[in-house]
């Protein structure tokens, strides 16, 4: 399901128009990177929890060439699914 598919399925679901359910989910989106960006995070009760997490510099190899280069330290997103949807995922009740 890409972001179209899923603006059909919430305006069929919800009764609201698709221009408006597209500018509440891109408005979500944006809230979430901004403030996974500044640092917070963003807990979703009963879905899941985004947040940033660093990921340390290291040594890595070019697979082409073999020769070992520098991966330097950076800051990632993490998401980790709520117990409700994990539940869901695996047809637990």
């Amino acid at each position: 399901m890409n972001k179209a598919d899923l603006i059909d399925v919430v305006a069929r679901s919800s009764g609201l128009s698709k221009t408006k359910v597209d500018e509440v989910i891109g408005s979500t989106i944006t809230c979430i990177i901004k403030s996974v960006s500044e640092g917070d995070n963003v807990q979703l009760v009963g879905f899941g929890t985004f947040g940033a997490g660093n990921r340390a510099a290291r040594d890595g190899r070019n697979p082409r060439t073999g020769e070992v280069i520098k991966i330097p330290a950076s800051t990632t997103v993490k998401f980790t699914a709520g117990k409700a949807f994990k539940d869901a995922v695996n047809k637990r009740k």
